[in-house]
């Protein structure tokens, strides 16, 4: 295989696409622009995608080398967040076991009919989730008045391997920006020798349409001020379309002050040291009327959030957490 084959992995034609795109709103040289693209592979393994995303077109050699590949994070999070524990998140169920006393919401569980009966008398709508999905894929919000056979829907349950969660209610405030979706703040945390710290965050908020606030999903995200909780400048979606309010609610972004800061940063603070060998978390919570809770933690939090809305790469942060786990535990980790 080609080095042009391997890096567009065979999207050669939507790659044309974008890069005639580009050049045509920066007023550059198509061919020259797929070579540049070609070097940047070669300096850092990236995708036609994050090569647009973190428009390293604009950038020079010493600033594409700060920005973390896909093979930079693989290394990163084997030694901060051992794949052993890859269950401990990535089942959500695990999860909403394992934080329970961070998460106060009720979830049914392929349990028994009769408990599924249970759970759809107390609730008027809930959340349908795939065990392990990803992305926001295949989770609804579902009304139980819909629901008109429960037992053909028990066994959809059990074939498709799904689990049904209490609906998040979320803060007024939060609320009056996007209503169709939860909107969560993704935050991630850094902990080692008993210690924890915040090391990144951003809002991330629904698109009026969608059920999810999701990046992939078409959800849109803003950097946040981790001393004032306040959110800084525009937000922006995958297609790096950038907005000063949100389309729907028509409330600005910039300064908008997340309730109840100071709850959210203890909850994944405390939370950050419950498992010791997990030193790298990227936490979902979602802030209700009177505090926070979790929605789901990552335990390989992606570095393309954090390096598009930073304008430059973070391969700082990786260093960083190495030194510290390097001076507690006497090892020699690099990247």
């Amino acid at each position: 295989m080609s080095i042009v084959s391997y890096a567009l992995k065979g999207n050669l034609k939507k790659f044309n696409q974008k890069i005639n795109e580009l050049a045509k709103k920066e007023n550059r040289n198509a061919f020259k622009l797929k070579l540049n693209f070609l070097n940047c592979f070669r300096l850092i393994g990236c995708g036609y995608s994050d090569y647009l995303n973190y428009e390293l077109y604009n950038k020079n050699k010493k600033e594409i080398l700060e920005y973390a590949s896909i093979k930079d994070q693989d290394k990163f999070y084997e030694i901060v967040s051992p794949s052993k524990y890859k269950t401990f998140f990535t089942i959500k169920t695990n999860f909403l076991r394992n934080f329970k006393q961070y998460i106060n919401r009720d979830f049914f569980d392929q349990g028994s009919l009769e408990e599924l009966k249970k759970f759809l008398k107390k609730h008027e709508y809930f959340m349908m989730k795939p065990y392990d999905g990803l992305g926001g894929a295949g989770i609804e919000k579902l009304y139980t008045k819909d629901i008109k056979n429960i037992e053909e829907f028990y066994e959809k349950l059990k074939r498709e391997h799904l689990f049904l969660e209490e609906y998040v209610v979320q803060h007024p405030k939060i609320n009056a920006i996007c209503d169709n979706s939860v909107n969560t703040i993704r935050i991630m945390t850094f902990s080692y020798n008993g210690k924890s710290e915040i090391l990144f965050a951003c809002m991330r908020f629904g698109n009026g349409s969608a059920n999810v606030d999701n990046f992939h999903k078409g959800g849109m995200a803003c950097l946040v001020d981790l001393n004032t909780g306040k959110l800084i400048g525009e937000a922006f979606n995958k297609n790096l379309e950038f907005f000063k309010e949100h389309p729907k609610s028509k409330i600005k972004f910039d300064g908008f002050a997340i309730p109840n800061w100071d709850k959210v940063k203890k909850l994944v603070l405390e939370a950050a040291l419950v498992n010791k060998e997990i030193h790298v978390v990227g936490w979902d919570v979602a802030v209700t009327r009177d505090g926070a809770t979790f929605i789901e933690g990552n335990r390989r939090p992606g570095f393309d959030l954090v390096q598009v809305l930073s304008k430059r790469g973070r391969k700082d942060i990786m260093r960083y957490c190495l030194t510290k786990i390097n001076e507690v535990e006497h090892t020699n980790y690099k990247i």
